[in-house]
């Protein structure tokens, strides 16, 4: 049970790479999203709802097999926050448009602005680790909405 948690929190070790684990986590995340993009909405939420919560029950267990809070391994987050990021993406098969729901993502996850910074100091275990994704992803979500179709308009 212990590789099966650790697989899971890890996003099957993308989390073990070496140098910026969330980044390597957040790479992985477009694997799987790649073949949800095309799914009906309430089909793709509730994956993103089921692996959130399979996520905040990995993550805390994770944090015990590891000892540490919070550790940087622990990638999962970065997975859910991407499918956040990514759920009603402008331009689905538009490789410009991932990179840019990526970079934004990755913006909110290092940056923290409120209520993300809150979040991360302030809830602790499975949950904690998971919600301050879901915020980065759901700050990421907003901004690529809003630059895609300006983007659009001006170009």
């Amino acid at each position: 049970m212990t590789r099966l948690i650790v697989a899971v929190a890890t996003g099957l070790y993308s989390g073990l790479l070496p140098k910026a684990p969330g980044t390597w986590g957040s790479l992985f995340a477009f694997l799987p999203w790649y073949f949800m993009r095309g799914l009906e909405m309430p089909v793709y939420l509730s994956i993103t709802a089921a692996v959130f919560v399979i996520g905040t029950l990995a993550a805390g267990s994770a944090e015990k097999i590891f000892d540490r809070p919070d550790p940087g391994c622990i990638v999962i987050d970065e997975i859910v926050g991407v499918f956040i990021t990514m759920a009603a993406v402008p331009a689905p098969d538009n490789p410009l448009c991932w990179l840019l729901g990526f970079a934004l993502f990755r913006f909110f996850d290092v940056l923290k602005p409120f209520p993300v910074n809150w979040l991360d100091r302030n809830l602790h275990g499975g949950l904690g680790i998971m919600l301050d994704d879901v915020m980065a992803g759901i700050y990421a979500l907003i901004c690529l909405q809003i630059l895609w179709r300006a983007g659009e308009f001006f170009f």
